[in-house]
C-alpha cells in the first residue's frame, strides 16, 4: 500500500516515477534514467536502502543525486546510526503532502545546484525513482529533465 500510495502522489502532482524491486535494480535503473531525486526505503530485498546509499555516493556519477530514506524506523535506528549522506529521511507513516513536498524540494535544489540537470524540457516535473516499488515497464522512461 505504501509504494502504491508514493507512485500515486508523486504522479497525481505531475512527477514521472520509474521504480525498481529493490536496491540492486535501483542502481541498474537510477543509471540507465538519470533520475533528479531517488527515494528508498530501508527495508528492500537484495540490497536495502542503507547499502544502496551508500553505493550512490561512492559513486561518482550519482553522488549528486538527492536521495530520500523513507522508514518505518528513526532515522538513527534506520541503520544503527550510521546512515550514510543522505538529503532527507521521511518517517512512516507520512503525510502524502509531505513526501511531495520533500520530493520538489529535493528536485528544485538539484536543479540550482547543477544547470545542466534541469535539461531542455525543464518546464516539466522530472521523476523520481523509488527503489522500493515494483518496476513498471509503460512507466520506464525518462523525461529528463528528468527517482
Amino acid at each position: 500500500m505504501i509504494r502504491q500510495l508514493i507512485r500515486v502522489n508523486l504522479e497525481l502532482e505531475g512527477f514521472e516515477v520509474v521504480t525498481a524491486a529493490d536496491g540492486a535494480e535501483c542502481l541498474d535503473v537510477v543509471h540507465r534514467v538519470r533520475p533528479d531525486v531517488v527515494t528508498l526505503d530501508v527495508v528492500m530485498p537484495r540490497l536495502d536502502g542503507i547499502k544502496t546509499a551508500e553505493r550512490l555516493r561512492a559513486d561518482p556519477r550519482t553522488s549528486h543525486l538527492p536521495v530520500a530514506i523513507i522508514s518505518a524506523c528513526g532515522e538513527h535506528e534506520a541503520a544503527g546510526g550510521a546512515v550514510p549522506r543522505v538529503d532527507a529521511f521521511l518517517a512512516k507513516p507520512f503525510e502524502p503532502t509531505e513526501l511531495v513536498r520533500v520530493v520538489r524540494q529535493l528536485m528544485h535544489r538539484e536543479r540550482r545546484e547543477r544547470p545542466e540537470a534541469a535539461g531542455p524540457d525543464s518546464g516539466e516535473e522530472p521523476a523520481a525513482v523509488d527503489g522500493a516499488e515494483e518496476q513498471d515497464p509503460r512507466r520506464a522512461r525518462s523525461t529528463r529533465g528528468m527517482r
